[in-house]
């Protein structure tokens, strides 16, 4: 099976890449580089997942770029990296994720939707922890080999068209982990005004997370491993 991983270049597309060629599948992995010919790049695939750049201006198209290039080189099946709780109109880049879902939905090709909670590898538990927002926020957190596992089963699988999952490897608050961890934490709320759209989106991220946390299951990504996620 040949599969290519669209923006397969950061932490999340080399962890799926990975994952993908445990299972023995053939990875293309497609960055920049590949971008103005992304067609070609995708031809001969079974399958394609697409991950879009972190806070990406435009996601929607972004997406539709690759799912029209994914048609164009005959690819029958996407799987699109979306986040939990894409639809929250206090987060303007998680309603960015909104609306690349609906892009793949209508897209005429046969889909899975993942929607990973925040990662637990972005929590440095070595060291004093340092949060913009409270500490006893309620999250269920991802972890990135396990979510890419999962990625891996439902690309390499059947059964999983037209499905929708969330994904948390657990429930927790960053207090407990770093209490477990036997680290500190310091909350320092940000203050005074963003210097740019993408520290904007980041503050209106840490605002909801002060205020709400995101909470995810973990059922099924449980269940996607057969109960091995941790």
């Amino acid at each position: 099976m040949r599969i290519a991983v669209v923006g397969g270049r950061g932490k999340t597309g080399r962890a799926v890449a990975a994952a993908l060629v445990a299972r023995g599948a053939e990875v293309v992995a497609t960055g920049r580089a590949e971008w103005d010919d992304l067609p070609s790049a995708l031809a001969g695939c079974d399958a394609a997942y697409v991950i879009a750049p972190n806070l990406h201006p435009d996601e929607a198209a972004y997406v539709e770029t690759a799912v029209v290039a994914a048609r164009e080189a005959g690819v029958a099946r996407v799987v699109l990296h979306s986040v939990a709780s894409p639809y929250v109109p206090q987060m303007p880049h998680h309603l960015g994720k909104a609306a690349a879902e609906d892009v793949v939905r209508r897209s005429g090709l046969a889909w899975t939707i993942l929607q990973p909670g925040a990662y637990l590898q972005n929590l440095d538990l070595t060291q004093t922890v340092r949060l913009p927002y409270r500490a006893d926020a309620p999250f269920g957190f991802a972890d990135l080999g396990e979510v890419a596992q999962a990625a891996a089963v439902v690309l390499t699988e059947p059964g999983h068209d037209g499905a929708t999952y969330e994904l948390a490897s657990r429930r927790a608050t960053v207090a407990e982990l770093a209490a477990e961890a036997g680290v500190d934490v310091v909350v320092a709320l940000p203050s005074g005004e963003p210097r740019d759209r993408e520290e904007a989106w980041l503050w209106a991220m840490f605002a909801y997370y002060d205020a709400h946390g995101l909470p995810v299951g973990t059922l099924p990504l449980r269940a996607l491993l057969d109960g091995r996620a941790r």
